[in-house]
């Protein structure tokens, strides 16, 4: 069952699955399974403490698996974690609440509280396709080849587990904080600690008919009045989960009647919104490091690259990052121990990682000897930057642009940025039926 408003929004307030009473919170929630990816002995360790309790851990698959498993051990994998959803499912683990919302406040080693707001996402209203009005964009481009092995493990799967966050563009607080004040005196729907230095998590529900849910309602409303181009919300993490909802949804929607599409529950996403402006949310650029491409390769390719660009290579006194303001196009580059300024005056895309990004495309399609990694933090970019590789450090995302820098470059550069650190992702919690079979019951 959904609640659905006004019919401008692509939300409605589902009907939301949380663990039984009595289950053991800490070994239930676990991280996102597109983290750790190249850390087995992270989803080990997890493993162990789960033990045989119920944990969200049996009803997800891990993406590393995805790189070290064989197609047919993939496969098993899946129909195990169907089994063991519909197994929970059938043994009552699970209690539904009222159709309505869950505010979320998150606690990390790197912030005291990061809020959000889960809710149910029209994918009707949602596109990844750059250029695209829909109210529910992209931040970054979609690999479409890792589509269809997601939509394996979803396409047989009753419930959905969301690590899904999006976006919302609201400086003055009007939406998630509000309702947070509303509801500080209430008891938590869920109150644990996070496993593996997750840190703490917490949630407040209300129903979708309370005076909360609908100052909720009114509150987006305005943003989107005020959004110009109709943007609401933008994808931040688990874009490709996103991707694979609809594709999914797709699928089943051919073969529905007009009446049933509208209610059917793989219509809507579960997802978690954070206001981009909520100080808990950290946003950091990704840096690069290209290995087998020596300083003076660089130069070199870039003067030839950039030249009606208005390349400019300025020795620089340290490798801190460039100034994000509107305009500039800088970015530094750094063998280690030296690091210039690089300025473009007519740059090739809006933002300094897009110049820098089709830069690094080309050079690696010419030579296949030339590699690019993904950095998170300055100090590792040094760490890997030598004689045969180049580092290359980004300025920072800014908050207050983000929203339009995204509508004017429709989607950034992979690797753009990310919100937060690694232990601060997602930690899965709720569900949300989106089997019309288990719907009904049957």
């Amino acid at each position: 069952m959904l609640f659905q408003f006004d019919s401008r929004l692509p939300i409605a307030a589902p009907e939301i699955l949380l663990p039984e009473p009595g289950i053991d919170l800490y070994r239930w929630s676990v991280i996102a399974c597109d983290q750790f990816t190249s850390e087995p002995e992270y989803w080990e360790e997890t493993d162990r403490i789960v033990g045989d309790l119920p944990s969200t851990l049996r009803m997800i698959l891990p993406e590393v698996f995805l790189e070290t498993r064989s197609d047919r051990e993939i496969e098993a994998k899946i129909t195990r974690v169907n089994a063991s959803i519909d197994d929970y499912l059938d043994r009552g683990l699970f209690r539904t609440l009222p159709p309505g919302f869950i505010l979320v406040d998150r606690k990390t080693a790197h912030a005291p509280s990061r809020k959000g707001l889960m809710l149910a996402l029209d994918l009707e209203r949602y596109d990844y396709t750059p250029g695209t009005r829909e109210p529910i964009r992209s931040t970054e481009g979609t690999v479409l080849s890792r589509i269809p092995p997601r939509v394996r493990i979803r396409e047989n799967a009753s419930i959905e587990l969301p690590h899904i966050m999006v976006l919302i563009d609201d400086p003055d607080r009007t939406v998630i904080e509000p309702a947070f004040d509303a509801l500080s005196g209430n008891s938590p729907i869920y109150d644990t600690n996070l496993m593996l230095d997750g840190g703490h998590l917490k949630g407040f529900h209300c129903e979708a008919d309370s005076p909360v849910a609908e100052a909720i309602v009114r509150a987006l409303t305005a943003l989107f009045e005020r959004s110009g181009d109709g943007f609401l919300f933008a994808v931040g993490d688990g874009n490709h989960s996103l991707a694979t909802a609809k594709a999914h949804w797709e699928n089943i929607r051919d073969t529905l009647s007009d009446e049933e599409k509208d209610l059917h529950p793989a219509r809507y996403a579960l997802v978690e919104a954070v206001n981009i402006h909520d100080k808990g949310l950290d946003f950091e650029p990704i840096h690069r490091v290209a290995f087998g491409l020596s300083f003076d390769m660089f130069v070199d390719s870039a003067s030839r690259y950039f030249r009606d660009c208005g390349f400019e290579l300025i020795s620089a006194e340290s490798d801190s990052r460039p100034d994000s303001h509107t305009g500039s196009s800088e970015f530094v580059v750094t063998n280690g121990y030296k690091h210039f300024r690089v300025t473009l005056k007519n740059p090739p895309h809006p933002l300094p990682v897009g110049a820098l990004q089709s830069y690094l495309d080309e050079i690696t399609g010419q030579d296949p000897d030339l590699h690019i990694d993904y950095i998170h933090g300055e100090a590792s970019v040094l760490k890997l930057s030598g004689a045969d590789s180049t580092g290359f450090i980004l300025p920072d995302i800014s908050k207050a642009s983000f929203f339009q820098s995204l509508s004017e470059s429709h989607v950034f550069p992979r690797k753009t940025f990310s919100m937060g650190h690694a232990r601060e992702k997602r930690y899965y919690m709720e569900a949300k039926i989106i089997s019309e079979r288990r719907k009904e019951g049957q």
